[in-house]
């Protein structure tokens, strides 16, 4: 019997790693499907020794939160209590850089509709999700390579805001397949947005990998014709993708 939950463990590992996209995610399904085995093992042995394991499980889980990405992005952080609708100041040693400012801004329609121009790729997250935490530095990479004067890069927390959450119909339930959502503005108009959602209200499972958010957001499409469009206000030849990662950085606000 032993054998028989071990190899059904293993199956579950096995098919939840097929949408694991980093070496962290492969090892965290590890490490939870583990204690999972090793919860059921103990109670099998011993139900005293099943409830004290079960009690140290919880409490590690309590206590020991994982990590925020705390990297370089090139990112506006939304809120919908706050006013300030200032743009983040350059600065950086070597390069400009752009950081957020100290409160987030609102994510209203005003600031996505200011520059019909600009195209606004926003991510709507929430800090317990751990997909959302292992897409962070994916999307803070994207951000380095792809901000521009016409393209533009959000993130709201709408596991905090949830009227933000419900307004653009994301769902925040902890058994929720829509965390994280990209949804992509342009004129202020949601016109594109992974996962998709089916006629029964459902979300179609989708892959966040670097690869896929390029391929299905044209992000090359999209970098190039900001860059074109919005040429004849820039100083400078044109950068290609990737060449503000050297100089763009900034801080997540607390």
């Amino acid at each position: 019997r032993e054998v028989e939950i071990l190899m059904f463990l293993s199956a579950i590992v096995m098919m939840k790693n097929r949408r694991s996209i980093t070496v962290e995610q492969h090892i965290g399904n590890i490490f939870m499907f583990s204690k999972v085995a090793n919860a059921i093992l103990f109670f099998r042995l011993d139900i005293r020794m099943g409830l004290l394991y079960l009690t140290l499980c919880i409490v590690f889980l309590m206590t020991c939160k994982p990590p925020l990405y705390m990297g370089p992005e090139y990112i506006k952080y939304f809120s919908d209590k706050t006013i300030d609708v200032s743009i983040p100041s350059p600065g950086g040693a070597g390069g400009s850089a752009c950081r957020p400012p100290l409160s987030p801004v609102p994510l209203r329609q005003e600031e996505l509709e200011r520059d019909k121009r600009v195209t606004w790729i926003v991510e709507f997250f929430a800090n317990w999700s751990s997909e959302c935490q292992s897409f962070a530095p994916i999307f803070a990479d994207l951000s380095l390579k792809y901000n521009c004067s016409g393209l533009h890069f959000g993130k709201v927390d709408v596991g905090r805001y949830t009227d933000v959450s419900t307004r653009y119909k994301v769902s925040t339930s902890p058994l929720t397949k829509q965390l994280p959502t990209l949804i992509l503005f342009q004129g202020g108009t949601e016109t594109m947005r992974r996962p998709q959602i089916d006629k029964k209200g459902r979300a179609v499972s989708w892959t966040f990998s670097e690869e896929n958010v390029i391929r299905e957001f044209s992000l090359n499409e999209l970098y190039q014709r900001a860059k074109k469009q919005w040429k004849p206000r820039e100083e400078g030849p044109e950068e290609p993708p990737g060449a503000q990662a050297a100089a763009g950085e900034s801080k997540k606000d607390k």
